[in-house]
């Protein structure tokens, strides 16, 4: 799979309420991104993860024992996973971030370059 953005993660362990999140995000990131790693469905994502959860249109992830979730979008065909937000579980517990993730919205439509891409396989 390939994680967009890394930047996210390490911007959120960088602050002081994610000061113990950098091992468990760093341990996340290095199982999605291996290339053995596919995800076709959301079932493949919870034989992975069985903690994830599916919000809408996002996947959940519980990181470091429960303390922390991350909220992604995951594109399937073109086996990108989205970073699009990092929080506390206080913070997720909140409910403000549906709105601010989108997870709710229609996912994007993928490029016409992908299409191509796939179509070539």
């Amino acid at each position: 799979m390939r994680i967009i953005s890394k930047s996210r993660l390490k911007l959120f362990w960088l602050t002081p309420r994610g000061r113990n999140a950098e091992g468990p995000l760093k341990a996340w990131y290095s199982h999605v991104k291996n290339k053995a790693v596919t995800w076709h469905s959301w079932g493949d994502v919870k034989a992975s993860f069985v903690n994830a959860s599916l919000v809408g249109n996002c996947v959940v992830f519980n990181i470091g024992g429960n303390n922390y979730r991350l909220v992604t979008r995951i594109l399937y065909p073109s086996q990108k996973v989205f970073i699009l937000k990092v929080m506390t579980h206080e913070e997720y517990d909140d409910d403000k971030w549906k709105e601010d993730c989108g997870c709710f919205t229609p996912a994007p439509k993928p490029s016409k370059s992908v299409k191509r891409t796939q179509k070539k396989r």
